[in-house]
């Protein structure tokens, strides 16, 4: 029988999955899968466990918010072992699981996995981290890891705006004067919010990282807002992220395989959503298609066509972006 690892977070979003777990055990237990089943007891448990555990299973499926597909993912790219990764997404914004187009209901997303479509898809490393879609600074990006889960439980993404939105929050927000360097190319300014991402939806919203944003063409797309001077300038820059607009003289909006950024302060990062840590400086580089997927291969997010590969004897339609 062919091995599964199922990880799953049983506190994500509004612990849906205890609804569901039955049918999914069923559902990967009728396509031949020895399923080995694994509810995260803290921080880090899922990352320990792939690492630890990882090598001996030929398909590793996770279920949680970013979060917990974020360590996830680290687990596998320290095991450096392309194992097939499924995704059952159970949190409150699932913006990696949107943007690849995995269905939000989990039996769904379970059927998604048993018929064996994968695709290589870029990961991001931040330093000696790795991180699946997203690496931000500045405005209301501590607002998801600091948002308390009663209340994304409660409220969904509501609860992101709710806690973005606190006066308090909104009067002590400052900027960050950043140097960065992407591909030969040099921008320096006070920035109120940056990011480097690999998805086409951040935080709920879609359409903030750009047009044409592909998930395994081995570029990041980059933004950061500069600082507005006066209320008029804070407008505009409203209006050119509700337009899209990112040929704005407000924003700074490009693609790149490799970020380097510097800054005499010490600025919070947020990583898929939780605590970065604070850094002066650091490179964030693209690990094009490094984690394989099973994901729909016609998804809009992919480029590329289908072929048919085996994978421990598991014949797998295999999206091959480089055709």
């Amino acid at each position: 029988m062919k091995k599964m690892l199922f990880i799953y977070n049983p506190h994500s979003g509004k612990g849906q999955i205890k609804f569901h777990l039955f049918s999914i055990i069923d559902t990967f237990t009728r396509e031949g899968y020895e399923v080995t089943v694994h509810p995260t007891q803290a921080k880090l448990d899922a990352f320990q466990t792939v690492v630890s555990r990882g090598d001996d299973f030929d398909v590793i499926v996770t279920s949680g918010g970013d979060g917990t597909l974020n360590e996830t993912i680290k687990g596998i790219m320290q095991l450096n072992k392309q194992i097939p990764l499924g995704y059952l997404p159970a949190g409150t914004m699932n913006d990696f699981a949107t943007s690849l187009g995995i269905p939000k209901n989990m039996p769904e997303a379970a059927l998604k996995i048993v018929k064996g479509e994968v695709a290589d898809v870029d990961i991001g490393a931040f330093n000696d981290e790795f991180f699946t879609y997203v690496a931000g600074f500045g405005a209301f990006t501590e607002v998801s890891y600091e948002t308390p889960q009663p209340m994304k439980n409660m409220f969904g993404s509501l609860a992101y705006i709710v806690e973005g939105m606190n006066l308090k929050r909104l009067s002590n927000t400052k900027s960050y004067h950043v140097k960065v360097t992407y591909d030969g190319n040099v921008i320096e300014d006070d920035f109120i919010y940056g990011m480097v991402c690999n998805s086409n939806s951040v935080g709920g919203i879609k359409g903030l990282s750009g047009k044409d944003v592909l998930l395994n063409d081995g570029v990041f797309e980059g933004l950061f807002i500069k600082m507005p001077k006066n209320i008029a300038d804070f407008q505009s820059t409203v209006n050119a992220l509700l337009a899209r607009d990112m040929n704005s003289e407000y924003l700074y909006w490009f693609k790149a395989a490799d970020v380097e950024f510097s800054s005499e302060d010490e600025i919070p990062w947020t990583i898929d959503g939780e605590f970065g840590g604070n850094h002066r400086s650091g490179i964030i580089s693209n690990k094009c298609r490094a984690v394989r997927i099973f994901t729909s291969p016609d998804s809009k997010m992919l480029g590329g066509t289908n072929d048919v590969e085996t994978y421990d004897n598991v014949e797998l339609s295999y999206l091959d972006p480089t055709d």
